[in-house]
């Protein structure tokens, strides 16, 4: 039997399979984030608003995933990751159908909110591969090699959903057909989950936390809220900051209130553990390249250099090409990495990849002039990009406390989606800073360039202050695990 042969048959023994039908359920959270992006313009039509009030529905996903996140993966380690999983796979799929009969761009932006739940199947599954190996001698390279498929399939499935929606949104005349289309595939992840999915074992025991629900949701809504309207109303405008800042500030009293209880929503004291605040560091600083980077990116691709003297100057077809090379060598990355981490350790693997990560983007810098150049960036950015995708999560559920492997893989996407709401905001200050006309400034997206290079230079810097054997199997790690 070959090597991977039999690498193959390690994970599939997971749970008599589970792994491959997880597999299943993160391509459809890649079809879904993938399906939609071409056809937003025509989503516009369809709901006859302006195309610039599309910002507003990855502004509302954003926050009410930010705030679901955190929640089901809470009561996942409360009350079962597969539970949860199947809750909020029944959200989406009725979210989903909600989108395809809505006429109201108030019903749509709702439902659109709704569906963005499936952020939390990542961390969810992670969890439950975590729990279902925990005791096991190899249980942490277990869920790095298991982690790493799923978030390959996630992958593969961004790049099948974003072919497959241009393609058969230019077919349809009836558009609700086109936007039903999705919802197929989240009703098979409903029925797997429901049929083929077992348990997590070693549920934590307690209750949740309803107060500290109600203001980590107040916090998230302002601060997110008041990043999007820095987006959209410019950096002129002081209110949007004002509100950006009272929602820090009210960081401040929520510490406070998780501190004092026996079982809190989010364990500031598991954070505050050597193997567990660097991981969460370096979640929010890669959100700022990960979620904040790709819409500059496609819009300096489409910039006339004739007229603007920069920019690519590609139709909407080409720019598929710079997109599909990133997220094919995001795949690549998330599906290496656990052999990497093998090779060396789960530590110098996070480290390099958050180091290729900010090379890629400092190498847009002085090489943006032809495709091969920039191609050739988010290509070493892709792949540091894509082991970090599938490396946060496992590491963190590694890093966490039995019974807490939920909220902590949780934290992982709820840091994110703050780095790169903070991101959005400030790279639309840059490009819209001596912009020429509508087409964003050459000094903007060098600013983008250097602050995704930095900000991942900056994770890899956090990620040398952890214990060297973090995150592994290995007997002398034992002790990262527990909390101080």
């Amino acid at each position: 039997m070959t090597d991977t042969a039999r690498r193959t048959g390690r994970i599939a023994g997971l749970g008599g399979g589970l792994v491959g039908w997880l597999v299943f359920v993160e391509f459809t959270s890649g079809v879904l984030q993938g399906y939609y992006v071409p056809l937003l313009t025509d989503v516009a039509r369809h709901l006859d608003v302006h195309d610039a009030d599309v910002n507003w529905l990855e502004a509302a996903q954003l926050m009410l995933s930010a705030i679901a996140v955190p929640v089901l993966a809470k009561l996942g380690d409360l009350y079962g990751h597969r539970r949860m999983l199947l809750l909020s796979a029944a959200l989406v799929t009725a979210a989903t159908g909600v989108l395809a009969v809505a006429q109201d761009f108030g019903v749509f932006l709702a439902a659109w909110a709704v569906q963005g739940v499936y952020a939390a199947w990542l961390p969810l599954q992670v969890a439950l591969i975590h729990s279902r190996s925990r005791g096991q001698a190899d249980a942490a390279a277990r869920t790095r090699r298991a982690t790493g498929l799923i978030v390959a399939a996630l992958q593969a499935g961004a790049i099948v959903g974003a072919l497959g929606g241009g393609q058969i949104g230019a077919l349809g005349e009836r558009f609700w057909l086109v936007l039903l289309v999705p919802g197929l595939l989240v009703a098979g992840v409903v029925a797997v989950v429901a049929l083929r999915v077992p348990e997590s074992t070693g549920r934590q025991d307690g209750e949740v936390d309803v107060p500290g629900v109600a203001l980590l949701s107040v916090v998230l809504l302002v601060i997110t809220g008041g990043l999007t309207f820095v987006r959209v109303n410019g950096a002129g405008e002081l209110w949007p900051w004002l509100v950006t800042a009272l929602g820090v500030l009210l960081v401040v009293p929520f510490v406070r209130y998780e501190l004092r209880r026996t079982d809190p929503l989010v364990d500031f004291r598991v954070l505050r553990s050597p193997s567990m605040w660097p991981v969460q560091l370096t979640a929010g600083l890669f959100g700022v390249s990960v979620l904040g980077a790709q819409g500059p990116l496609s819009t300096f691709a489409r910039t006339d250099p004739a007229v603007h003297g920069y920019g690519l100057g590609l139709s909407t077809s080409e720019v598929s090409i710079v997109i599909g090379g990133y997220v094919v060598s995001m795949l690549l990355g998330a599906s290496q990495f656990s052999r990497v981490s093998a090779a060396t350790t789960p530590r110098v693997t996070l480290i390099g990849a958050a180091t290729l990560t900010g090379l890629g983007y400092l190498l847009l810098v002085p090489l943006h002039d032809t495709l091969p150049q920039v191609l050739g960036a988010m290509v070493v950015a892709g792949l540091g990009s894509g082991a970090l995708v599938a490396a946060l999560p496992a590491a963190a559920a590694a890093a966490a406390p039995a019974g807490r492997t939920g909220v902590a893989t949780g934290l992982t996407n709820t840091t994110k989606v703050l780095g790169g709401s903070l991101a959005s905001a400030v790279f639309a200050v840059a490009l819209a800073s001596g912009a020429q006309g509508t087409a964003g400034s050459l000094s903007g997206y060098v600013t983008v360039w250097v602050v995704c290079g930095v900000t991942a230079w900056l994770a890899a810097l956090s990620l040398v202050f952890v214990p060297r054997l973090a995150f592994s199997d290995r007997p002398e790690a034992a002790g990262v695990r527990e909390v101080a």
